[in-house]
């Protein structure tokens, strides 16, 4: 099975078109399936009194509020038309995040037919129903939740006319960058034990061995920040991989789904050829005479095995050569 990539851009463009579609360019050039933005109004989702995470104040300072920081950073309906059109260019799908209901309208209008529903979101009842009413497919971040958290958001989702079967839950942890102790990858196992839906895992940890590892363990999609150049001011960019290390992620997961198989338990092609070279056969361990019984002591197992297999060693034991063997001779019977 495919895992769904999603290079998320989130606000790294920094409020500039021009740099939104640069990294556009960079998502398709890393074969990633889709790159997300974010799409808000920050008035309907961010009052003026927030504040900053810790985060964004070490990496923006405190001079501004959540409001003012995250005001600069918003997207017009013609800046997604432009992106829409930008990623049609490039052939990579365009997603993006919708924080208030008139950005998911505005969304739904452009064409999206999935829906991803952001960790800060999960639980905001009135906007969980308005988003998930229309029964497309939806991709729940569970970052900061615990399973009841959890429960409570598929009861509503469903209720609202989107079925279990069309969701995914990506495990998260809401912290830049995440520290590997606080990832606890297991417990995406967890959320499809517990729920029954398909998993997936969105990283906010520096590197690329965490998301990897979550393909590797189950994940259907993987959503990881990336950026063109940390050093760029902004919330986001010191916890996103530059573009470089966002195609080593794409390549090796690329890989692993490779690796992972059928899950049959049986000799590959490619290793078929060694089988006569690294297995064994019953070989005379000295000069063995005819009619001279096969015992413990004339006979041995080496390479090469294109003789008789040592698991007949008892089957051989006792019974007589049928002519004269060299030592180190392949034993025929």
């Amino acid at each position: 099975m495919k895992t769904l990539i999603i290079a998320e851009a989130g606000v790294n463009h920094n409020g500039s078109l021009d740099l939104a579609k640069q990294l556009v360019a960079s998502a398709a050039a890393a074969g990633a399936d889709l790159v997300k933005f974010q799409s808000f109004i920050t008035g309907k989702s961010i009052s003026r009194q927030a504040p900053k995470a810790e985060y964004q104040k070490s990496t923006t300072g405190t001079d501004e509020s959540q409001y003012e920081m995250v005001r600069k950073l918003e997207l017009s309906r013609a800046d997604h038309e432009e992106l829409i059109e930008e990623c049609r260019r490039h052939g990579i799908g365009f997603f993006s995040t919708a924080f208030d209901s008139n950005s998911f309208d505005m969304l739904i209008d452009l064409g999206l037919n999935q829906v991803k529903i952001p960790s800060g979101e999960l639980t905001n009842l009135p906007l969980l129903r308005y988003m998930t009413r229309l029964g497309m497919p939806v991709i729940l971040s569970t970052g900061m939740a615990g399973l009841g958290d959890i429960e409570a958001a598929l009861d509503v989702i469903e209720k609202a006319g989107t079925p279990r079967s069309l969701i995914t839950l990506l495990h998260c942890t809401t912290e830049y960058p995440t520290p590997m102790e606080d990832v606890n990858l297991r417990a995406m196992i967890s959320l499809k034990s517990a729920f029954g839906v398909e998993v997936g895992y969105s990283d906010h940890t520096s590197g690329i061995e965490i998301p990897i590892a979550a393909v590797a363990l189950g994940a259907t999609v993987i959503e990881k920040h990336f950026t063109l150049d940390r050093s760029l001011p902004g919330p986001d960019h010191q916890a996103s991989l530059e573009p470089q290390e966002l195609k080593a992620m794409v390549d090796a997961i690329r890989n692993i789904e490779r690796a992972l198989g059928d899950g049959i338990k049986r000799p590959s092609a490619s290793e078929l050829k060694n089988k006569p070279i690294a297995r064994k056969s019953l070989v005379a361990s000295r000069p063995i005479r005819a009619g001279e019984a096969f015992d413990a002591d004339n006979l041995d197992s080496k390479r090469p095995g294109t003789g008789i297999s040592p698991m007949r060693w008892d089957e051989v034991i006792g019974r007589t050569a049928p002519r004269d063997f060299a030592a180190d001779e392949l034993i025929e019977l």
